[in-house]
């Protein structure tokens, strides 16, 4: 059971570590996306927070389900997966927040949204439920790639190349 839990406490560590180094990036996120011209679909900044706990806690729980059937030895490459993928993931809030880089945002977020269904597909086989846990992370996902792609279009002066 204590072997269970550690692996839990470090899958979650790790996944949040990733969203603390993106969200070093974001500090000044709320005033730099309030200063873009967004669509009216465009979520409020307030929600991003929540929406990203809920999704970086199934995400540590789905990779910690895929351990827990088949052990590091045994499911290596689908945690390595996911772990590549959580760097995707961190790197995006740098591209688009940090850099202001829209092509290079967009682009970072369509290469997440492959990560995301590679790493869904490769838990799939350990642990189906390891693989559900990442559907709302890949919904949410494709919502925030049509909304990168979004305001690039709408923003070239703030977000040029």
């Amino acid at each position: 059971m204590f072997r269970q839990l550690t692996a839990l406490l470090g899958f979650v560590l790790l996944t949040a570590a990733a969203g603390a180094i993106g969200g070093l990036a974001s500090v000044n996120a709320a005033t730099f996306y309030a200063a873009l011209d967004r669509p009216t679909w465009a979520p409020p900044a307030w929600l991003f927070g929540p929406v990203w706990t809920v999704l970086y806690t199934f995400m540590a729980v789905a990779a910690w389900l895929v351990w827990r059937v088949r052990g590091w030895d045994h499911a290596a490459s689908a945690l390595w997966l996911y772990a590549v993928h959580l760097v995707v993931n961190a790197l995006w809030s740098w591209l688009f927040f940090a850099w202001q880089l829209g092509f290079w945002a967009f682009f970072g977020s369509v290469a997440l949204w492959l990560m995301v269904g590679a790493t869904a597909a490769s838990f799939w086989s350990y642990r189906r439920l390891a693989a559900l846990l990442l559907l709302p992370y890949w919904a949410w996902v494709t919502f925030a790639t049509v909304l990168s792609w979004s305001l690039w279009q709408r923003n070239p002066a703030l977000l040029g190349i």
